[in-house]
């Protein structure tokens, strides 16, 4: 049965990551579950024995390296184990009763690739464990999920809030096009209202590319609104989201048009640091 997923790692975002997924799984009436991957190289030998070799046999070393890798071992899936309970009891605090904790080992993207076909919706943070007291950073996996992913992914920030309007960043595009119908479709944004927003001319060709996708918004029951600015897109988008007080950025993850840029190049990380709301990706 297809889930929310979320990406926990134990550091000062996951609380509004188990927040932010919870608020899905209700909305979207699915179970969820919560993901801790367990990375070895984050784990190194505290002690370095090699200096030491020519006072006990290779053999004794060896063992001793050993038995120091299996502590570590042990104390990062205890901590693994920790956080995942922590994630359970403060879902089920919101509410949620159908979850999951899922241990793993390895690499982040790799273990999502393997679950993909289960993920309704992706949940995970903005910054990670690494870069949790850096304002402008992001997670040092985030850009590498969300260039391979092929899910609806949510970007969270640091504190949670139930969003209540959403700005769906337009283009135009086919991958834009379907992303609204996957958004008509969707339960998740259901009773928010919507602003439909294209940077560019005000033509009569952008025009019409917006009022369809309003059209099929509206027929689904959003209230819609729509606009066109002019101006570099990323600076543009937040003055709009700004003025409007929207909670809440929806963009394309896949396409051929200016927004592409965001998601496969270095403007990606700029505009997942400078977003102070959750980031949803629809692919």
């Amino acid at each position: 049965m297809p889930e929310v997923m979320a990406c926990i790692d134990g550091s000062a975002s996951t609380p509004a990551v188990c927040d932010y997924a919870a608020w899905a799984s209700q909305r979207l009436n699915v179970p969820l579950s919560f993901l801790h991957v367990l990375e070895p190289q984050r784990y190194p030998s505290e002690v370095d024995l090699s200096g030491n070799i020519w006072l006990r046999s290779r053999d004794s070393l060896l063992q001793e390296l050993a038995s120091q890798e299996e502590e570590q071992s042990r104390q990062a899936l205890e901590q693994d184990r920790l956080i995942l309970n922590a994630a359970r009891e403060r879902a089920r605090a919101a509410g949620i009763h159908a979850l999951e904790g899922r241990q793993r080992e390895g690499d982040l993207v790799d273990r999502l690739h393997e679950l993909e076909s289960e993920i309704e919706l992706l949940v995970i943070g903005a910054r990670g464990e690494l870069h949790a007291n850096q304002a402008s950073a992001m997670g040092s996996q985030l850009e590498s999920v969300v260039r391979s992913m092929h899910r609806p992914i949510l970007v969270t920030p640091v504190h949670f809030k139930a969003p209540e309007s959403v700005l769906v960043a337009f283009d135009g595009s086919a991958t834009m096009r379907q992303a609204v119908t996957t958004l008509a479709a969707s339960a998740l944004l259901q009773g928010l209202p919507i602003h439909l927003v294209m940077i560019g001319s005000a033509n009569d060709e952008n025009w019409a590319q917006l009022g369809a996708a309003c059209d099929e918004l509206a027929i689904a029951g959003f209230r819609v609104y729509t606009a066109i600015s002019a101006g570099e897109v990323e600076p543009a988008l937040h003055l709009y989201q700004t003025e409007q007080s929207i909670d809440l950025l929806v963009m394309g993850a896949y396409g051929h048009s200016r927004f592409r840029q965001f998601l496969v190049g270095s403007s990606t990380a700029r505009m997942l640091r400078t977003t102070r709301t959750p980031l949803l990706v629809v692919c």
